[in-house]
């Protein structure tokens, strides 16, 4: 019995041993399981769901100890998302070496992984068009480099519009992109991409560390020396902020601070479970901008964002999270775009959602990304703010900052994206969040030409603004500076005049056809104050000599003359276009364009040398410009100065120190920037309002009147006047716009770029900058041109516009722009006289060809003689190259 007994209780113990066991196996699988659901969560999302990302899955479990940072490097880049990547891998392939990409968090694990995966080529400027199409052919082809599967699939896209303006506005960009030959949008896995660039580049020699906080970039004497890091400091060269929505605060944390203008808003999508009848992965992306969304295909149902008009910033006291988790939804605020969307898709309205995604975005002041050396330290190089266009952008961006940090330039005009375009005075973090608030919604409103911010105004002014405002001025923003459009007479509806938007003949016609008149027949007065003006010093010859380097003009002249100059670069290209005044013997008052004051800034410091005797002062703000235009100029300033202004005894291009009225050391040149007679006068800044009171009061007996730029833009591009920004950029040289008299060739001086202009001479020109006059284009009724038109000769292809205006005095509308012959085997051809002269050419306004006459020169006879019928004018046989 006892035998039994013991028996039996083994086999109890047995039997509950066996049952412990399975409920420990259970314990441990349900453990597993939370595991396995903890970590899939933790799996990259894409807008608003699960992107299939495996290699991520294995990233995440990692448990080994990180790999130490290496003490030195030659480059280190903050911000492991798809912009960083991207510049690490162009380097790479560049032949970099010593290349440290540094990650707070895991890679990608930011915007990217919440970015809606759409490639859009279709974009407001040319640069931009070619970064994401060139981002669209490499993600294409990654997945054949990398072995990493990315997603990529053609869709093309389908621009939606709900009204005439609209639509007109996209036959415009489709003329351009038809120009550009870029074909197709698609879609991506945006994480997937981000693994596969990161890949990559780790292959070519990067070394990737995640979760390695940079805290700040250590400088001296204005050069990046290290980075320092939450696991130790790392000496480099180079240093690039990728850091996307914290780019901000890093700039602001290194030891010289860092401008990075960018500020993050909400940015909110929804995703749908599959739909009865699965979308296809190649169906068209959906775009309906009047309605404010965007629609794409998402495992079988929908994702749909868009950009609201009311948009929500965030972040505003900085650093938020090391990783951007998804936010809370607020489908009050998204209210909107979901009827939208319901309006334009009605079988939604059965479809279950699954999600509405609330993510971050970051959007600079005037939409267009941040990139580029930063002005004041050498070596620390920007690439952020994408303004919700991140993935489209950063292939391209990636490659020309590459190229940048590797050449000293980029391989493409991104002068409008060039971080230098802004200044200190738009790091405010109050002007940038009311900005962001204006920019988010402007991504989807209608843009017509000359559209005006209406946040952050009124930053700068002139002493002048009050009382200019008083007398009818309506404002435009140009780098921060309030400048006059044009001047409303009483008794004009204000209102309706500020309200005019269109493609066509605007409100403001006539009233700056009248400023145009009195600028040619009596006298008008013209604030440019916003002009940036730097003085140049020096003991001894340092200030000449320097200029003579820097100038493909002669600045050696006599005291008191105005030379009008380029700055050019290695290429020729033209970095700079300014007026230059010998004012005394070892000084130099330099006069360039508004937005030029940063990066003409930074070009003449980075090329200055080292010496106590040379001083460059930024003296903007110290003067007020007045342009005086038009035949009576003359007549008000010797009134006011008791000395006589003729010609005779004040010629053209040549600048006296003098009194106006009673305030006296006023500037006075005699030239203008529209190519009509008069003075421009440069006024001590306490002196300002007593001076254009004094000029308005005597001026009143001679027809005087206020003017603005509208007029000022007319004038100058029917003389043919070239405009740094606009027609002129680092890639243009002289003898491309005609201007090959004023490069010095005739001297021994070595400046810069020389030895490009002498090869180019010799082999000619493969494009020429040229006027064209429209022909049977009626004002009235037909879409103007503005800008970015294409140009045909004898019906092919061959340039582009790049700035347009009415001419009162001709009647018509007159483009400026490039043209190219067709290349030869592959080989740019040279520009002949026979081909400007003997070719048919048109200019197409959204999709609509207008005839159009050309000229290498203005019709200056027929300024003389002012206007003739358009059948008496010839094309002039073109004089030298």
């Amino acid at each position: 019995c006892c035998v039994v007994i013991l028996q039996a209780c083994c086999v109890v113990i047995l039997l509950a041993c066996c049952v412990l066991i399975l409920l420990a196996c259970c314990v441990l699988i349900l453990l597993a399981c939370c595991v396995l659901i903890l970590l899939a969560c933790c799996v990259l999302i894409s807008p608003g769901g699960i992107w299939s990302s495996p290699r991520r899955l294995a990233s995440a479990v990692e448990t080994t100890q990180p790999i130490p940072l290496p003490s030195q490097a030659r480059v280190v880049i903050c911000g492991g998302g798809i912009v960083g990547t991207s510049v690490a891998y162009h380097l790479a392939k560049l032949g970099w070496t010593e290349i440290v990409l540094l990650e707070q968090g895991r890679l990608g694990a930011g915007t990217t992984r919440l970015c809606a995966g759409i490639v859009s080529v279709a974009k407001p400027i040319s640069i931009e068009c070619k970064m994401a199409d060139y981002s669209n052919s490499l993600y294409e082809h990654l997945e054949e480099e990398t072995g990493v599967k990315t997603g990529y699939v053609k869709t093309g896209s389908l621009c939606l519009a709900q009204n005439q303006d609209r639509f007109l506005s996209l036959k415009r960009l489709a003329s351009r992109l038809n120009v550009m030959g870029i074909p197709w949008d698609a879609v991506v896995s945006p994480p997937d991409v981000n693994h596969a660039l990161a890949t990559a580049a780790a292959r070519h020699g990067v070394q990737i560390h995640e979760r390695t906080t940079v805290n700040h970039v250590m400088m001296e004497k204005g050069h990046v020396t290290a980075v320092e890091t939450d696991r130790g400091a790392i000496e480099c060269e180079y240093f690039v902020n990728c850091a996307g929505q914290w780019a901000y605060e890093l700039g602001q944390a290194s030891e010289t601070k860092v401008s990075v203008p960018l500020h993050g808003c909400e940015h909110f999508y929804l995703l749908s479970k599959p739909l009865p009848e699965p979308l296809q992965p190649s169906t068209p992306v959906v775009m309906d901008m009047d309605g404010r969304i965007y629609v794409r295909a998402w495992q079988g149902g929908v994702l749909s964002g868009g950009f609201e008009k009311n948009p929500k910033p965030i972040f505003t006291e900085g650093r938020n999270q090391l990783e951007i988790q998804t936010m809370q939804e607020d489908w009050d605020h998204f209210e909107p775009m979901l009827s939208a969307l319901l309006r334009r898709m009605p079988e939604l309205e059965v479809c279950e959602i699954q999600q509405l995604v609330n993510c971050p975005e970051s959007f600079t002041p005037d939409m267009r990304c941040l990139m580029g050396e930063t002005p004041g330290v050498h070596g620390y190089f920007v690439l952020a703010g994408m303004n919700a266009s991140g993935l489209a952008f950063a292939g391209g961006a990636g490659k020309y900052l590459a190229e940048w940090m590797t050449y000293g330039y980029p391989t493409a005009n991104v002068w409008p994206l060039d971080i230098k375009r802004f200044g200190n005075l738009q790091s405010s973090r109050t002007f940038l969040r009311h900005r962001v608030m204006e920019v988010m919604p402007l991504l989807y409103n209608l843009k017509v030409p000359r559209w005006d911010f209406q946040t952050g105004r009124q930053l700068r002014t002139s002493p002048l603004y009050d009382r200019l405002d008083t007398q009818g001025a309506r404002w435009m923003e140009k780098h921060g500076f309030e400048r006059a459009k044009y001047f409303i007479p009483a008794g004009k509806d204000l209102l309706s005049l500020d309200a005019s938007k269109t493609f066509y003949k605007p409100d403001w016609f006539d009233i700056v056809g009248a400023e145009v008149k009195c600028c040619k027949e009596a006298v008008c007065v013209i604030d440019m104050s916003s002009f940036t003006k730097f003085e140049l010093t020096s003991t001894d010859d340092q200030a000449l000599a320097l200029l003579q380097h820097l100038c493909a003009n002669d600045l050696d002249v006599p005291v008191g003359h105005i030379v009008h100059t380029g700055m050019l670069n290695e290429r020729g290209g033209y970095e700079n276009d300014c007026s230059v005044v010998r004012v005394k013997k070892n000084s130099f008052f330099i006069i360039s364009p508004t937005d030029q004051q940063v990066h003409c800034w930074s070009w003449l410091k980075k090329h200055m040398p080292d010496d106590p005797q040379l001083h460059l002062e930024d003296v903007s703000w110290k003067y007020t410009a007045l342009n005086l235009i038009g035949p009576r100029a003359m007549d008000v300033l010797g009134e006011l100065s008791y000395v006589s202004m003729t010609p005779e005894h004040f010629p053209s291009l040549f600048c006296k120190e003098m009194s106006v009225g009673y305030a006296n050391g006023i500037r006075v040149m005699s030239m203008t920037h529209t190519g009509e007679p008069g003075f421009m006068l440069y006024i001590p800044i306490e002196y300002a309002l007593h001076v254009y009171n004094e000029v308005m009061s005597v001026g009143q007996k001679y027809g005087i009147r206020n003017a603005g730029y509208y007029a000022l833009r007319s004038l100058r591009i029917e003389k043919f006047f070239a405009f740094w920004g606009q027609d002129l950029d680092p890639f243009t040289t002289p003898l491309e716009c005609g201007r090959e008299f004023r490069v010095k060739f005739d001297t021994d001086i070595d400046f810069l770029g020389r030895a490009s202009l002498l090869h180019q001479r010799q082999e000619g020109v493969s494009r020429r900058f040229i006027m064209l006059v429209l022909e049977d284009h009626d004002t009235e009724l037909d879409l103007w041109p503005w800008w970015g038109e294409p140009i045909y000769r004898n019906g092919e292809l061959c340039g582009t516009t790049t700035s347009s205006a009415y001419s009162y005095t001709l009647e018509r509308h007159v483009c400026l722009g490039f043209v190219s012959p067709p290349s030869l085997d592959g080989s740019p051809a040279a520009v002949t006289p026979d081909f400007i002269n003997r070719g048919d050419y048109e200019v197409d306004i959204a999709g609509q060809r207008y005839p159009a006459k050309a000229k290498l020169y203005p019709f200056s006879s027929l300024f003389a003689q002012q206007r003739r019928r358009k059948d008496e004018m010839e094309l002039s046989n073109f004089q030298g190259k």
